[in-house]
């Protein structure tokens, strides 16, 4: 019995110990700038789509403030140097766009891209006094 917890100790600190690296293969870009001529890309369809998405989905959202908007939302993954978490925003990010553009979704869908912007009620008032238990 300790002669098999000696050999595979011996293993793992020989397989530990050697430094073992794995090549993962990239999901659609071979080089950042490749990477980043995809994102680009991804980003014109989106601002070029725009106008057709507010004629589409009847949002009472201006163009520029959806571009604004998409602005926003490229700049949140502006710190990302993974090519293939890159990659993988951008596979997503062209469904969004084709689901988008196919009216596979409904306004409420997307009008989740502008939640955090939407300005929050005062909690001053007699309900919500209620519901927290105040008279």
């Amino acid at each position: 019995m300790s002669r098999l917890a000696s050999s595979s100790s011996s293993l793992v600190s020989r397989v530990a110990g050697s430094g073992l690296t794995r090549e993962v293969k990239p999901l659609v870009s071979t080089s950042k700038r490749e990477a980043r001529q995809r994102v680009l890309n991804l980003y014109r369809s989106w601002y070029r789509q725009m106008p057709y998405i507010m004629m589409d989905y009847y949002v009472p959202v201006s163009v520029a403030d959806c571009r604004k908007r998409l602005k926003e939302v490229f700049a949140a993954n502006r710190h990302l140097t993974d090519i293939r978490a890159i990659d993988m925003l951008v596979i997503k990010g062209q469904m969004e766009l084709r689901e988008t553009i196919e009216v596979w979704k409904q306004k409420t869908h997307f009008m989740m891209y502008f939640r955090d912007t939407v300005k929050q009620k005062p909690s001053e008032g007699f309900l919500s006094k209620f519901l927290d238990g105040k008279s």
